[in-house]
């Protein structure tokens, strides 16, 4: 099957039907979706805002992550089950659709540093803090809705 009539599929699919079927279902799940946006970037932000010292000082880093963990899964969850969900309701389109491809690496890319490079937090590696800060927004900066 190639990847033409997999978005063909897909776009006919009985979720892609839902999405496309009350004009209310698309935002409430596009709703949804930033609902889970907000939970996974908001926390990674709080983290990295800690480890720059600017907020919650007296809670130590290692132990803010594993605390906000359940939220910063939870946005991740959210995401990854709304985010197909509107992808099915045009997906031929979005396809081939540049923003969209850019906006999927970003969140590879994102997904990949903050289960890895980010788990390294509260390890005194304070030179990298910076860096790690600047890569983290950036990389989460990819994720804004083209206009």
């Amino acid at each position: 099957m190639t990847i033409q009539r997999f978005l063909e599929w897909l776009a006919a699919s009985p979720v892609a039907n839902a999405m496309n079927g009350p004009e209310w279902a698309f935002p409430v799940v596009e709703s949804l979706h930033f609902i889970g946006f907000a939970f996974l970037i908001g926390t990674i932000a709080i983290v990295d805002l800690r480890l720059l010292g600017l907020t919650l000082r007296r809670q130590p880093s290692r132990q803010l992550q594993a605390d906000l963990a359940p939220w910063t899964l939870a946005g991740v969850a959210i995401m990854l089950t709304t985010g197909p969900m509107m992808f099915s309701a045009d997906a031929v389109r979005y396809y081939v659709n540049p923003s969209f491809r850019i906006k999927m690496m970003c969140l590879a890319t994102a997904l990949v540093y903050n289960f890895t490079v980010d788990q390294c937090v509260g390890s005194g590696a304070h030179d990298r803090v910076r860096v790690k800060l600047c890569l983290s927004f950036r990389s989460a900066s990819g994720f804004r809705k083209p206009t």
